[in-house]
């Protein structure tokens, strides 16, 4: 044999085609997988149920200030009634001490003012929370909505796709099979070869063409090409070219 590859065995090479055969029924595989309307769909839904969990992210940042905020407030309420009362004890208290009363008046009538303005703002961070809460209830409903509409695409498809699944695992036993045999110099070629074809790494000369690309190969390349036999390389597509 005084081709190129040395290494190549006639042998060697119809179980490397049978190994590419292997590795395009694969990638076949993975690309219906990957194409399942329902995994598209389920791709879809996983992304906008992103994005509504991060705008209920916000919602409940919102609601937890709306919250402190509403705490605040009604503490404030709360010591301005206490101190309310106290200042009613103390003019219930005083008899006929007119400015003890009228001191305590004042007192109680500025509380009174500040509770009304306290008042106003409970009502209105009332109105926000239950705003809030809606758009919540909202959101999370949604976002269940979308889960158990994910779990019934998924019951469609997981037939189809455990089939997938196992035809791919086959496949890779098959393939792990057939590459002990062969020599690991020519395995590296033709994976190298592979990956800058999309997946076709090595094809067959047909009389003077190449059975990949097509391209007539003709006189003093076609001499050269067969010398090489078993195995050279297309002058068009450089890919490796069994030659028999």
């Amino acid at each position: 044999m005084g081709g190129a590859f040395m290494f190549a065995e006639t042998d060697d090479l119809v179980t490397l085609l049978e190994i590419q055969h292997i590795d395009l029924s694969v990638m076949q595989a993975k690309k219906k997988r990957a194409e399942l309307p329902q995994r598209i769909e389920v791709m879809r839904l996983r992304k906008k149920r992103d994005e509504i969990r991060e705008k209920l992210e916000q919602v409940i940042a919102l609601q937890k200030r709306a919250d402190a905020e509403m705490t605040i407030v009604e503490d404030e309420d709360r010591l301005l009634a206490e101190k309310q009362a106290r200042a009613q004890e103390i003019i219930d208290a005083s008899g006929s001490d007119y400015r003890k009363v009228e001191s305590h008046s004042k007192e109680m009538a500025g509380a009174a003012k500040r509770r009304e303005e306290l008042a106003a703002k409970i009502l209105e961070l009332t109105e926000q929370s239950d705003k809030i809460s809606g758009i919540r209830k909202q959101l999370e409903g949604a976002i269940d909505a979308s889960e158990a509409e994910e779990a019934r695409l998924r019951a469609d498809f997981e037939g189809e796709d455990n089939a997938l699944i196992d035809q791919i695992k086959d496949l890779g036993d098959q393939r792990e099979h057939l590459q002990a045999s062969v020599p690991a110099e020519l395995m590296t070629l033709y994976a190298k070869s592979a990956k800058a074809h999309g997946g076709v790494g090595i094809g067959r000369l047909v009389e003077d063409t190449c059975g990949v690309c097509r391209t007539a190969i003709a006189g003093g390349r076609l001499i050269e090409l067969k010398a090489q036999a078993p195995l050279g390389t297309c002058p068009a597509c450089k890919r490796l070219l069994v030659v028999d």
